[in-house]
C-alpha cells in the first residue's frame, strides 16, 4: 500500500510485483503474489484476475545418508564446541524435529531417562510449532550419551536458557558438509529406508494431519505406543 501511495493502481502494482520477483525466490514470490491478489479480489478490483503467479518450481529433496552424517561429525572433531555440535546432530537426526524447534528447546524438555524430547507450543515461553500443537519425539541411545556429556557442562553456564542457541549454531554450521535443516531430512529418509510406517513418522515429525482421514479420525497412539514403534523401527 505504501508503494502504490494507498491508491489502487494497476501499473504501480505490476511494477511492485516485478520488484518482488527480482528480490525473492519463486516460492516466496508466489506467496506474496497470492496475498496481493487475494486483497485486490476482496476489494473487487477487476484486473486482479489477470495477476498470474509463476508455476511452483520442481523440487528434488536432498538425499542425506549415514555417510554425510559421519562426515559432518568428523568435520567438527577438535572443535571446542564439539559436545554441543555432536548433541544437536544426533538429536536432530534421530528425532526428526525442525531446526527452529531444536533452537527453542529448554533443558527440561529433554528427558534423558526416557530418551524423549517434548516439543512444546507455548508462545508465552518463546516456543512455537508449525501446527500450533505440542508433541513428543524420541532419540537414540547415542544421542542420549552425547546429550549427557554436553548437558553436564551446560548446567554450569548460568543464565543460558537454551542448549542450542540459533545464532551460535548457525555460525558453526556455516561451512559444514550438511546443515541443521538436513538432520530432519535424514530422519525422514532413514525412517523410510527402515520401512517405518508413514503415519507414525508424520506424528513424530509434526506434519499437518489435515486431509489424512486415518490420522484425524482413527489412529490414536499414546506416548508409550509411539516409543515402542520408534524403538522397533530406529533401534536404540
Amino acid at each position: 500500500m505504501n508503494y502504490v501511495g494507498w491508491s489502487i493502481d494497476e501499473y504501480k502494482t505490476l511494477e511492485h510485483l516485478k520488484q518482488l520477483q527480482d528480490k525473492y525466490s519463486i516460492t516466496s514470490y508466489r506467496k506474496r503474489v497470492y496475498q496481493i491478489r487475494k486483497f485486490l479480489t476482496f476489494l473487487h478490483v477487476e484486473w486482479a484476475k489477470d495477476i498470474k503467479p509463476p508455476a511452483e518450481p520442481y523440487y528434488i529433496p536432498k538425499r542425506v545418508t549415514k555417510c554425510e552424517l559421519k562426515n559432518t561429525l568428523s568435520y567438527f572433531e577438535g572443535n571446542r564446541f564439539n559436545k554441543q555440535i555432536k548433541s544437536i546432530i544426533l538429536l536432530g537426526s534421530t528425532s526428526g524435529i525442525r531446526p527452529e524447534e531444536l533452537y527453542q528447546l529448554d533443558v527440561k524438555d529433554i528427558d534423558l531417562d526416557k530418551r524423549t524430547v517434548y516439543i512444546n507450543h507455548n508462545p508465552s515461553n518463546g516456543q512455537s510449532t508449525k501446527t500450533k500443537m505440542s508433541r513428543v519425539s524420541f532419540f537414540s541411545e547415542k544421542a542420549k550419551q552425547a546429550l549427557v556429556e554436553y548437558l553436564e557442562s551446560f548446567d554450569d553456564n548460568d543464565g543460558v536458557k537454551h542448549p542450542f542457541n540459533k545464532h551460535c549454531i548457525s555460525k558453526l554450521f556455516r561451512d559444514s558438509p550438511i546443515q541443521v535443516k538436513d538432520l530432519r531430512k535424514y530422519f525422514s529418509q532413514e525412517w523410510d529406508r527402515r520401512g517405518g510406517p508413514t503415519s507414525i513418522k508424520k506424528i513424530l515429525m509434526g506434519h499437518s494431519l489435515k486431509g489424512d482421514v486415518d490420522l484425524m479420525h482413527y489412529n490414536c497412539q499414546s506416548e508409550e505406543d509411539l516409543k515402542k514403534i520408534y524403538d522397533k523401527v530406529m533401534g536404540v
